[in-house]
């Protein structure tokens, strides 16, 4: 008789489980961008979060300044303050995209927690994770992430009494008469990585252009 092949209906927290176990709550799944600074390392702190439901829309936006903290404390802080809003607000099912390699590597089990600093905030972190019931975290490039490193700077520019950026108020490329836009972005490792948030929901079709933006050398 044909051999059927073995299923898997176990939960990993980070992991891999059964499609057919997986499949409905990364569909609904949430995806949210954080990130820390620090001016200082330690010195003024703050962080960044921008949540976006499954189709891809912008949620809500998360800025706070917290105090006088290391680079690592503050993207903890985001990593806390991200699920916190996930949980209060009835999302079941969420993934976290960090420029932090060391807090998602800690995270997924694959580094120690050294820091005396960050061993009560990583044990909170991993006990609220455990309450989802689908949690992600994945490591992404700076460029992937600009618009929570953006936030957090902003709040550390609040504190710090600096004047609003009029530039970045305004909407950044908005649509000519003919409805494109231009986005600037860069090429690493095989991927066009866009450097601004486009605003358009997962699985919109682009049409793209390229046109390098290095400085060519006089001749």
């Amino acid at each position: 008789m044909p051999r059927r092949a073995p299923t898997s209906r176990g939960k990993s927290l980070f992991g891999e489980a059964a499609p057919e176990a997986k499949s409905a709550a990364a569909a609904a799944a949430y995806r949210i961008n954080i990130d820390g600074a620090s001016r200082g390392n330690p010195g003024p702190a703050a962080y960044g979060v921008v949540i976006r439901d499954a189709s891809g829309s912008v949620v809500t936006k998360l800025k706070k300044y917290i105090g006088r903290f290391t680079n690592n404390v503050a993207e903890y802080y985001s990593l806390i303050a991200a699920m916190d809003y996930a949980q209060s607000h009835g999302a079941r099912a969420i993934r976290i995209e960090s420029d932090s390699e060391l807090l998602v590597k800690q995270m997924r089990g694959l580094y120690k927690v050294k820091s005396a600093d960050l061993q009560p905030l990583y044990e909170r972190a991993q006990k609220m994770s455990k309450t989802f019931d689908s949690f992600g975290i994945d490591h992404v490039y700076r460029e992937q992430n600009r618009e929570a490193d953006a936030l957090a700077n902003e709040a550390l520019d609040e504190v710090e009494g600096k004047p609003a950026n009029p530039a970045a108020a305004a909407k950044p490329n908005a649509p000519d008469s003919t409805g494109r836009r231009r986005i600037p972005a860069r090429f690493r490792g095989g991927v066009l990585y866009l450097l601004e948030d486009v605003g358009l929901p997962d699985g919109t079709v682009v049409e793209v252009s390229i046109f390098p933006l290095q400085k060519r050398e006089s001749s």
